[in-house]
């Protein structure tokens, strides 16, 4: 027998129908150890010694792996062909030596580029050994995240309440993002014009011209910055007599993009469907793995780590043909193209991102893939099919125009592009961050000499922009072009700083929180060399260098804690008021920004004579006032009623006016969970939150009062007769009938929604039509989804009680996050199966499916009292830190399950290290050490279980 080991068992599914007898494939659901979050797991002293534990959750994974290796007559370790892949098989392999299974087996080591038949079998006669080098690099990298996150971490906690974490190339990350707000906040804008001429030709074709020049001078973009200058260039315009100059056609050629790395794939991604990185690799994993077409699992897509922009000759040659059938030998390159690799690293500089298959078409795989997968597929497709295609051609066409006005001279110039050949735009056009000049269109036929006639003359007022802020494509693009991270890192690293709420979305915009503002600013001050662009990048040419056979990997962590370890030493007595001093000198601008009239943004606007800083509270920063005790003005880092402040008004309140009723003051304030209105200022004032689509900059006082009048009622049910109200409660605007509450959508205004609106969102949510689950409730159509395995249709409906799936007789209720738009039939047969076995029969299920379980039953995602939890049947287990129910996959779920149920059973995880470090005598216990105490540490000894679990909650 020969046992073959991969990661996830989506792969171990495919490649088991390829295999077929004499294998038996095995998954170990990701790493199987890491370093435990704690003291002493990477041990600088004793020559950077690794500490692992074996991950609980795949030690009974582990124990049937090597049950199985022992009777094997072949070992194969055949994870991913990165260094991430080569760790698992480099941990698996020492798991392994430790239980003492192999007994002088050969363990070989085969990578494939692709999850096809062909490229596994091929793997399999070409095996080799692990390679040392990635291994060295794997553990490089790893060290080097736990000796900077571990060590820094916990410094921010100390020096800046509210901090949650740092990290190597996290850190570096958000102060791009940082750093670029910071740019918008200093940009002045400038005031420029432009100046077109709307002229015709002698046959009278239309056509404009911009002016270029007056009186021998070139006029530049910025050139004309005052209506005066705007308006005399104009009216020398007006009376001027135009005629063309000069004709010049230039023939050029657009060239196709090459096919996709990980990052281009994620920025193309982001720009033509929407997602974000780490959607994107869920979805191109799965294709990578497999997904069931006609019944089989099939490889669509190669590895989607890399770095490298070349294809397989076999890849080029069925692209090749492919172009011919469908476009014609003219589409066709008369030589293939090759493009050159700007891989940084060598272990990720594999062959592009490309489909197995050329051969299988979007169009037809559209019914056994989600629509997602699907999107992203056919994106894959249609680059690597273009990128093989003919240049376009096209003819730049410049006009220079004269135009005389008595004494003045004055140049405009038109230009014009025409496709003489489309080339690759037929099939792929590249997607664009942000809008760009270009060329305009056909220019009309005409001849040098020609007089033209005047239309009109536009002068047109601009003003300057800043740059723009990051999306997450542009800021993969520019973390890509400084060398900070790898393909692997990108999504991840993203991830993390939005779940640690350093940035936020704002229109598909990264924009900085206050949190990671301060946390840059400090780390900026304390330790600057960590999150420099150049170090960062150097740091990461060294572990490339690692990867190659070039650098000794333990040498990179000496030099890199003898610098980094001083740094951490200087910090631990810094004292608090150094740490403001600087937090106020770099984030002032952005805190105090400098107002229009002068005044000093820093004058505290309650006692009028002490001036505003940064302060530190047990709950994180905010802005106090220096003559505190006296006075106890203060208020968050943004502050929303600066023009209230300005105007004298009371500390840390906007005032909005009086309430024409009954003379109360309605103020706006901000508060800890942000802004909101108050009326009056007694003992219990009324106060509302603002909703999220009103702009407390923008709040009037009629504003201020229709959310104070809430709740209100809007229409009467017309079959209870019952109201129907508006209002704003703990989780925002709803409306509500009887003891049913409806949120109202992002599109709604709690102030105007009318009634007939009200009316559908609570008939809505009585027929569990709301959210996602099928969009506008009037609009819920049944849709086939495809056929049963045993025959028959798979349909989505709309119920009484919600959307269910049905088969013949068997109907089970979708869980109430499902997408209906998105349910697969593959995860519809799990729900029909589940409900068929008698499970979920008394109650519909919960939460968002992620699929079915491999001793059957559906697995969900859901929200819980306690946060995030997956569920199987009876068990339920909550999400790890750094784990999001957005973007949590069903082998992750699988995992946490499994590791809940094995949970009171299991001995504490046998631990290996890598090299012996140094013992540390014990502290001596202190001797105030109270009663309560001891106790308390004795109970904690006595469940070593949550005493773990504490520990790594701390850290």
């Amino acid at each position: 027998m020969n046992v073959v080991i991969v990661e996830s068992p989506a792969k171990a599914k495919t490649i088991t129908k390829y295999l077929g007898k004499g294998y038996e494939v095995y998954a170990s659901y990701g790493h199987v150890r890491d370093l435990p979050a704690k003291d002493g797991s990477v041990d600088p002293d004793g020559d950077f010694a690794m500490l692992w534990d074996v991950d609980s959750k795949s030690a009974k994974r582990l124990a049937e792996i090597a049950k199985a290796v022992k009777s094997a007559s072949r070992i194969i370790l055949a994870t991913d062909p990165d260094r991430e892949g080569e760790a698992i098989s480099w941990h698996v392999l020492e798991v392994l030596k430790a239980k003492k299974v192999l007994g002088g087996k050969a363990v070989e080591r085969v990578v494939f580029n692709a999850v096809t038949k062909s490229a596994i079998l091929d793997a399999l006669n070409h095996p080799r050994e692990i390679d040392p080098a990635l291994v060295d690099a794997y553990l490089a990298r790893r060290a080097l995240d736990y000796l900077v996150g571990f060590n820094l971490s916990p410094v921010l906690w100390r020096k800046l309440p509210g901090a949650r974490s740092a990290g190597r190339v996290q850190s570096v990350a958000l102060r791009l993002v940082c750093d670029r707000e910071l740019e918008i906040e200093k940009f002045v804008s400038r005031e420029y014009w432009s100046i077109a001429a709307h002229l015709r030709t002698a046959a009278g074709a239309p056509f404009v011209a911009r002016l270029a020049g007056a009186d021998g001078q070139r006029i530049a973009r910025l050139d004309i910055g005052s209506e005066a200058e705007a308006a005399a260039l104009k009216a020398a315009l007006d009376a001027a007599k135009f005629s063309v100059a000069g004709i010049e056609a230039k023939p050029a050629k657009r060239h196709p993009p090459p096919p996709f790395t990980t990052s281009t794939l994620q920025q193309e991604a982001s720009r033509k469907l929407g997602f974000a990185p780490a959607r994107t690799m869920q979805l191109a994993q799965r294709l990578y793995e497999g997904v069931e077409i006609g019944g089989e699992a099939v490889g669509l897509i190669t590895y989607m780590r890399t770095d490298g922009v070349d294809l397989a000759p076999e890849a080029i040659a069925s692209a090749r043909n492919f172009i011919g059938k469908e476009f014609g030998a003219s589409y066709v390159p008369k030589a293939p193209r090759k493009y050159m690799a700007k891989a940084k690293n060598a272990q990720e500089a594999h062959e592009a991102i490309r489909p197995t298959d050329p051969a299988r078409l979007p169009k037809v795989l559209a019914r056994g893939l989600e629509p997602d997968q699907r999107r992203l597929y056919e994106l894959i497709w249609t680059r690597t099919i273009a990128s093989q295609m003919e240049s376009a051609e096209l003819e730049r066409t410049t006009v220079d125009i004269l135009a005389q006005a008595s004494e003045r001279i004055l140049d405009l110039r038109a230009t014009g592009q025409v496709i003489r050949f489309d080339g690759f735009l037929k099939l792929y056009q590249e997607g664009r961050d942000d809008e760009e000049d270009e060329d305009g269109g056909r220019l009309p036929m005409m001849a040098k000499g020609e007089a033209l006639a005047r239309d009109k003359i536009a002068a047109d007022q601009h003003f300057t922009e800043p740059p723009p802020r990051f999306t997450e494509a542009t800021l993969i693009k520019r973390m890509e072009e400084l060398g900070i991270g790898r393909p692997s890192t990108y999504a991840s690293t993203l991830a993390v700083l939005r779940e640690r709420d350093y940035v936020r979305l704002d229109k598909k915009r990264l924009m900085p929180e206050d949190k990671g503002r301060l946390v840059t600013a400090f780390l900026e001050s304390f330790f600057t060399r960590y999150v420099g662009y150049d170090f960062t990048a150097a740091l990461e040419e060294k572990l490339d260098l690692v990867s190659n056979h070039e650098l000794d990997w333990k040498q990179v962590l000496r030099d890199f804690w003898a610098d980094f370890s001083g740094a951490l030493a200087g910090i631990k007595d810094l004292r608090t008021t150094e740490v403001l001093d600087s937090l106020n000198e770099l984030l002032g601008p952005h805190i105090f920004p400098a107002r229009e009239d002068g005044s000093n943004p820093r004058a505290c606007p309650s006692c009028g004579t002490g001036q505003l800083s940064l302060k530190l509270g047990k709950f994180g920063a905010f802005i106090g006032c220096s003559k505190y005790p006296e006075c106890k003005f203060t208020r968050t880092l943004t502050n929303t009623s600066a023009d209230g402040a300005a105007n004298g008004e009371r500390a840390g309140v906007g005032n909005l006016g009086q309430d024409p009723a009954t003379g109360d003051e309605i103020t706006l304030r901000d508060g800890r969970f942000g802004a909101y209105v108050q009326q009056g200022n007694g003992e219990k004032p009324k106060r509302v939150s603002l909703p999220k689509n009103i702009d407390s900059r923008e709040l009037t006082l009629d504003q201020a009062l229709g959310l104070l009048s809430l709740p209100r009622e809007i229409a009467k049910h017309p079959e209870t007769k019952e109201p129907i109200l508006a209002g704003i409660g703990r989780f925002g605007p709803y409306v509500q009938h009887g003891k049913t509450y409806a949120s109202i959508g992002k599109d709604d205004d709690i102030l105007s929604i009318g009634g007939n609106r009200a009316i559908d969102l609570i008939v809505a949510k009585e027929s569990g039509l709301t959210g996602r689950r099928f969009g506008d409730a009037a609009s819920a159509p049944a849709r086939v989804l495809g056929e049963h395995p045993e025959g028959g249709e798979v349909v989505v409906k709309a119920g009484r009680y919600g959307p269910y799936v049905n088969h013949g007789k068997i109907n089970a209720t979708l869980p109430r996050d499902a997408d209906t738009t998105t349910l697969t039939l593959e995860d519809a047969i799990a729900l029909l199966a589940a409900k068929a076995a008698g499970q979920g029969a008394n109650a519909s299920i919960q939460g968002r499916l992620l699929g079915a379980h491999p001793a059957g039953g559906p697995v969900t995602v859901r929200a819980g009292r306690y946060g995030p939890y997956v569920n199987r049947g009876n068990t339920n287990a909550t999400l790890k830190r750094g784990m999001s129910p957005e973007t949590i996959t069903l082998e992750e779920a699988i995992r946490l399950i499994e590791d809940k149920q094995e949970a009171g059973t299991r001995s504490r995880p046998k631990k290996t290290r890598q090299a012996t470090p140094k013992t540390k005598a014990p502290k001596p216990t202190s001797s105030k050490a109270t009663a309560k105490t001891a106790a308390a540490l004795g109970k904690a000894a006595a469940n070593p279980a949550a005493q773990r679990a504490k520990k790594a909650k701390q850290a």
